[in-house]
């Protein structure tokens, strides 16, 4: 079940729209995978405080047995990871040094793992009436998810994070692969199976993600000029029960998969491109070095390449084969 989606920053900042364009990505798929789900509950986009601490995290999974968490990373170009795990990426054919982003969300797997550990007594039951439950044995993942156009280098990356590097397109058979779901939720008669792994029961885990809800703190750092806060399918604090269907992808989220800003593959200029149709489809022309551009692009909505220009009247459109998602080309030009 999705419990909540991404909150989006409108801004012309090429680094932002980017990194957006792959925790959306990310989110697509999550949604694919597990929107009917009545084991595994998404949040996009949780920011919390705990101990004067702040984290946020791009993904969070909270399931049967545990948590697992996601950092999403945009990545065009090649990436490597050392033997002592140091990361490093290439762009137009230059490497440069790049923060660990498994190091990143492990910081951000500690604090959440101190903030409900911390309200365990309000988070579980106890036993018999007595006994307080806590969060021991029950399982924390973390991994990143980089973008599908990257090239992974992984002949020297070291095996501990080797594993827990995935591509957009495979987190959902990652996902599975580390959950290891029952066909049904843990009752009490696996007490007397072999599976030994501790859960969290049906009202433990909607406490779990009602609270998680409960924290998440609104974007509140200064704006950049041109930047605008969306808020997309913001869930109520109140939590529902696994019956309830999820919320529709609303018309804002809409409006920012369906833009497409093209920019000249020579000199990246974004505010004099013509458009202009040929022997190989629609492209533009830069009005500052003359160099065209195919119009032709990856979809937005779910990375797809099985996409195909038309023009309606002055009006050009980018419509994907796979999600069937329309979008449209911002030619400020």
């Amino acid at each position: 079940m999705i419990l909540k989606d991404k909150t989006l920053i409108n801004s012309n900042s090429a680094k932002i729209q980017a990194g957006q364009k792959q925790e959306l990505d990310v989110a697509f798929y999550l949604r694919r995978a597990f929107k009917d789900h009545s084991q595994v509950f998404v949040f996009n986009d949780v920011k919390f405080k705990h101990k004067g601490e702040t984290a946020q995290i791009d993904h969070l999974i909270a399931y049967t047995y545990g948590f697992i968490l996601i950092e999403s990373k945009s990545i065009t170009g090649e990436v490597t990871i050392n033997e002592h795990q140091e990361w490093s990426r290439s762009y137009r054919g230059q490497w440069q040094g790049m923060p660990s982003p498994i190091k990143q969300v492990e910081l951000q797997l500690a604090l959440l793992r101190s903030l409900v550990i911390d309200n365990a007594p309000h988070l579980l039951p106890k036993l018999l009436s007595k006994l307080q439950q806590n969060f021991g044995g029950r399982e924390w993942h973390s991994i990143c998810a980089i973008s599908s156009n990257a090239i992974i280098n992984r002949n020297n990356t070291p095996k501990t994070v080797e594993e827990r590097l995935v591509k957009s397109e495979f987190i959902a058979d990652k996902l599975l692969d580390i959950m290891k779901l029952p066909a049904s939720t843990p009752n009490a008669l696996h007490f007397f199976s072999t599976n030994t792994r501790p859960w969290f029961s049906k009202e433990s885990l909607a406490r779990i993600c009602e609270f998680i809800l409960e924290q998440n703190i609104a974007p509140s750092a200064p704006l950049k000029p041109g930047e605008k806060i969306s808020r997309i399918n913001e869930p109520s604090p109140v939590y529902q029960d696994e019956s309830t269907a999820i919320s529709p992808i609303t018309q804002e989220q809409k409006n920012i998969t369906n833009e497409i800003n093209l920019q000249c593959k020579q000199c990246n200029n974004q505010t004099t491109l013509k458009p202009r149709s040929g022997r190989y489809g629609y492209f533009v022309t830069c009005g500052e070095c003359d160099t065209n551009t195919p119009m032709k692009t990856s979809c937005p909505q779910c990375s797809s390449a099985n996409t195909k220009v038309s023009k309606r009247k002055e009006l050009y459109s980018l419509v994907c084969g796979d999600c069937e998602n329309t979008a449209f080309f911002r030619l400020d030009g």
